[in-house]
């Protein structure tokens, strides 16, 4: 019994031995030799991306003036069409029955003014007589020129140049006084609208300021391509959005070529400049509840795990607005190999050289 005993206790030492060693050999193994890096200070100039809508520097309402079948239909849908182009038109009979009718009127009414100012004249009749009979004459001319007017309502023509929407009536269709009959736009130049938020729209304040240039924007379209030309900021309107905190702008754009539509969708790009900006590559760092940190190093090479905060996004790199010193040195790779109070053994890496291996351009 009592060499079971003393066996049962060299075996329960040998495997405590043996555990401590295992550990001993674990934590060894834990000291990786890994890569570090600084933050670098530089200017450079970030791309901002604000959803934007696309709309014509005119687009409008073609509605009928006038009540009436739908005599004709000149143009077809999307096609462009010129200032004064006849469009649509309205059966005329009865606006011209009218006209004709007017018109009668007035050649009625000038040769019974001019048989009153002939016997005025020879004072057979009595001034007032004459005034009355070129009031009367002047009615007609004004029924007269109503009546032409409604003549030439029943004929639509486009009042700038221009590309038709589809229609909303079809020839033979009885149409009311106001009704819509297609969409007009000119798309010669295009407002493109996107709101800014308020940090940002007093940045932009700022720096236009120093730069006029900082009117220039670019257009990423749907297709995630470029828009040919570049458009320029115009308008700011007058009030902030106290909802979202957002002010809308309004840049204006060439479309020599047509190709942008009223209500297509696309991204402004604007340039934001950041002097002495402080630039860590974007793999240096990881998220934590909505929280980003680096791990800093020590003078004992320990990770120290530090949250920062982001003033700006490039690709693959960040500007930071707090959190780091240029002289601290934040892991560059194995974030996922070490924990808080780990120690490493560091290869220093320039932030030039880091960046670059990134495959990026700063300037």
């Amino acid at each position: 019994m009592r060499t079971s005993i003393l066996m049962l206790m060299g075996l329960c030492a040998l495997l405590l031995h043996t555990s401590c060693n295992s550990h001993g050999e674990e934590k060894e193994a834990h000291v990786y030799e890994l890569q570090v890096t600084s933050p670098v200070r530089m200017d450079t100039t970030i791309m901002e991306d604000y959803v934007c809508q696309i709309h014509s520097i005119s687009h409008i309402e073609v509605r009928a003036q006038e009540r009436g079948y739908l005599e004709k239909i000149y143009v077809d849908e999307g096609q462009f069409v010129k200032k004064g182009q006849l469009l649509f038109k309205i059966m005329p009979k009865l606006y011209q029955a009218e006209f004709q009718r007017a018109k009668a009127e007035v050649s009625f009414a000038e040769i019974e003014y001019q048989n009153t100012k002939s016997l005025a004249d020879r004072d057979v009749v009595a001034p007032n007589e004459l005034a009355m009979a070129k009031a009367k004459l002047d009615k007609a001319n004004a029924e007269l020129a109503l009546a032409q007017t409604h003549l030439d309502f029943t004929e639509i023509r486009a009042p700038f140049n221009g590309i038709i929407d589809r229609f909303h009536v079809r020839v033979g269709s009885l149409i009311d006084e106001g009704e819509l009959l297609t969409n007009l736009s000119d798309n010669s130049h295009m407002w493109v609208y996107y709101n800014v938020p308020e940090a940002e729209y007093l940045d932009y304040m700022s720096n236009l300021k120093k730069d006029s240039s900082a009117t220039m924007v670019n257009l990423l379209m749907a297709n995630n391509k470029v828009f040919g030309h570049p458009g320029k900021v115009e308008t700011i309107e007058a009030d902030f959005n106290h909802e979202t905190g957002n002010i809308p702008f309004r840049a204006t754009f060439p479309n020599p070529n047509g190709l942008l539509r009223h209500g297509e969708t696309g991204n402004i790009q604007m340039s934001v400049p950041f002097k002495n900006a402080m630039i860590i590559p974007q793999k240096t760092t990881f998220e934590v509840l909505d929280k980003r940190y680096v791990y800093v190093l020590d003078e004992d090479h320990k990770l120290h795990a530090r949250e920062i905060t982001v003033a700006a996004e490039m690709p693959h790199l960040y500007v930071i607005q707090d959190g780091l010193e240029e002289n601290d040195k934040v892991l560059l790779e194995g974030l996922r190999l070490v924990r808080e109070n780990d120690e490493i053994h560091p290869e220093f890496i320039a932030p030039e050289e880091a960046m670059s291996q990134l495959g990026l351009y700063a300037e």
